[in-house]
């Protein structure tokens, strides 16, 4: 379960606090998928970023099955994000030396030791994902030998390769043209049933929203469910 009360977030400026969230209060269970939209500059990232322990709130809580990761010092806060928080970005941020295997296995390799599969267990699970986002017969090629499309398939899989509890998408779609996004915004629901994350996706676009059955728009600070 992820429960976030009351949140706020606040940065410094010459003028003072610029507040970006106010207030924000919601839950989602494991198997429940939410879309936020809002303008730009509306805080969507800040509260992926919060979600994700990337940054911290400046008042309020998010708990991830009843845990307070920013109660954890530093090292224990990676080993929690690594762990239990799979990310997918807007540029895909795959390693252009690696191949998409390599890429997939990269959050393995950064586990602590007590939590490390052994090297035969983690290829195997990233083979399996690798299969299951259609990149088979890309399994050895490098980023810039992959389409778009591709390449955000090859970051869905290694999102996914720690089996996280949570799933953050920032704009997955974004630089994706309309047909291969459509791809791949199916195969991230598709994928996110299957291993029953909790997953949330910062969007501009309507028809990505369109498809989450939970859905939120962030206007002047606030967060207003819109849908279910």
């Amino acid at each position: 379960m992820l429960r976030v009360a009351d949140l706020s977030k606040d940065y410094p400026t010459p003028r003072g606090p610029l507040r970006v969230l106010s207030g924000v209060s919601f839950d989602l269970a494991p198997g429940d998928a939410a879309a936020v939209m809002g303008p730009s500059g509306s805080g969507k990232s800040s509260l992926l970023y919060i979600l994700g322990t990337l940054e911290p709130p400046s008042s309020g809580t998010v708990t991830l099955d009843g845990r307070n990761p920013f109660e954890l010092g530093a090292a224990a806060l990676a080993v929690f994000r690594n762990r239990c928080i799979g990310f997918v970005f807007q540029d895909h941020c795959l390693l252009p030396q690696c191949t998409v295997l390599e890429n997939v296995l990269v959050p393995t390799l950064v586990a602590p030791d007590g939590e490390r599969n052994t090297a035969r267990a983690s290829e195997s699970r990233a083979r399996e994902l690798i299969d299951r986002v259609g990149l088979t017969d890309r399994i050895d090629h490098r980023p810039g030998e992959l389409s778009g499309g591709e390449r955000q398939r090859a970051a869905i899989a290694r999102a996914l390769v720690r089996a996280p509890r949570l799933l953050l998408c920032d704009e997955p779609t974004g630089n994706l043209d309309r047909a291969t996004a459509q791809d791949v915004a199916s195969l991230l629901l598709d994928v996110h049933r299957l291993q029953k994350t909790v997953l949330v996706v910062v969007t501009h676009s309507a028809a990505l929203a369109e498809q989450f059955p939970t859905r939120f728009d962030l206007t002047d600070t606030r967060l207003t469910r819109t849908g279910r």
